[in-house]
Order: structure tokens, then C-alpha cells, then sequence
């Protein structure tokens, strides 16, 4: 039987979650993502699709903040 210490042990991160296995992952994203999706984006010089749920928002953040070494 995994106890709470050992599930935040198997997951340092705390509750986060990978983005596929959100409840909301399909809907459309934030305000906030798409602000700082957007503010990424032209930090990299890359574009960014329309029609992106919040998951997919969601990794592309990630894709871009490491591309940008924002978020580290």
C-alpha cells in the first residue's frame, strides 16, 4: 500500500499532473496560458496555433519556456 509520503516520494512535484491525464485537458485554454503561450512564442520567434486545447497548451509552455530558458 503506497502511503502519502511515499506518493509524494514517487512524485516530487507534488499534484502535478502530466497534461494528458487532465479532467479539463480538451478545453479550450486559459487566458492565462494563451497570454504567456503568446509571450513565449515571440520570444522564440515561433507561432502558435489557434485551435490548441488546454493540455496542448499546456506542453507547448513547457516546449517553449525550455527554448527560451524561461521557467527554470
Amino acid at each position: 500500500m503506497m502511503t502519502d509520503a511515499n506518493r509524494n516520494n514517487a512524485n516530487p512535484q507534488g499534484a502535478i499532473k502530466d497534461p494528458d491525464e487532465w479532467v479539463t485537458g480538451e478545453e479550450p485554454p486559459t487566458a492565462a496560458q494563451e497570454s504567456y503561450l503568446h509571450t513565449l512564442a515571440q520570444e522564440a520567434g515561433a507561432e502558435v496555433p489557434d485551435d490548441l486545447t488546454k493540455a496542448e497548451a499546456s506542453k507547448r509552455i513547457d516546449e517553449l519556456q525550455a527554448e527560451t530558458g524561461r521557467g527554470q
